[in-house]
């Protein structure tokens, strides 16, 4: 289960990636609050702030880079 939420993955490494998957999170929450979705909205809205607090504020590059290579 903690592999399944590790967001400290070398996929992540370049910064569209993670632009793209917090732009994501985010354009769902809005879906789904303007269909009537408040509970999925709350959800996606929370992936939302962790991806961005975890890809951007808390960033450090050496975290992303792969243990094998």
């Amino acid at each position: 289960m903690n592999k399944l939420l590790e967001l400290r993955h070398p996929f992540f490494a370049p910064l569209w990636r993670r632009v793209l998957t917090t732009a994501l999170c985010t354009g769902w929450a809005v879906i789904e609050f303007t269909s009537g979705g408040p509970f999925f909205g709350v959800l996606f809205t929370a992936l939302a702030l962790w991806t961005g607090y975890h890809f951007f504020l808390s960033f450090n590059p050496d975290d992303y880079k792969d243990p094998d290579a």
